[in-house]
């Protein structure tokens, strides 16, 4: 008895820090670049994002290494704002694309940055399973180009991108 406990609060506290099957998170990951505003343009949607539009995900240093993440969307049926505020630490090393990161206590979940443009412009990003799947950009809309580069890209690796949201931007 004491010793399922025990595996699960160690399942619990180190959270899903997985990385899904045929993802590969960017290597020569430069957090530093990676800083400062996102806006979000398509994602799966989840009971944590679900009816939000105007969604930006920022990104900064933290004095214990570990990087502050405030999440915040706009829901239409509120008429408000809602804002999560989390933070991030690498799973391993620092120039690997693999976070984890917590909004909820010690609870932790994969953040696995797989695809980068060279001028840190957009990103893929998945959890720790293929439910989870967000294209980030610095700017509201991406060229055509880089949406079916992502969509192609997510189809290929097992997503459902059938389920796919794209995010309103006003």
């Amino acid at each position: 008895m004491q010793i399922r406990a025990f595996l699960l609060s160690f399942i619990l506290l180190t959270g899903c820090t997985y990385i899904p099957d045929d993802i590969e998170p960017v290597k020569a990951f430069d957090i530093n670049r990676f800083l400062g505003q996102w806006y979000e343009v398509a994602r799966l949607d989840h009971s944590f994002e679900s009816g939000l539009s105007n969604v930006t995900a920022t990104y900064e240093m933290r004095k214990d290494q570990g990087i502050n993440v405030v999440n915040r969307g706009f829901s239409a049926d509120k008429e408000q704002w809602s804002e999560a505020i989390g933070k991030a630490y690498f799973v391993d090393k620092t120039d690997v694309g693999h976070l984890k990161v917590s909004f909820w206590g010690p609870f932790y979940s994969s953040y696995v940055v797989f695809e980068l443009g060279d001028n840190y412009d957009y990103a893929f990003v998945s959890g720790y399973n293929k439910d989870y799947l967000w294209l980030l950009s610095r700017t509201p809309q991406v060229d055509p180009s880089i949406m079916n580069k992502f969509l192609a890209d997510a189809k290929k690796k097992g997503f459902d991108t059938s389920k796919l949201i794209m995010v309103e931007h006003s």
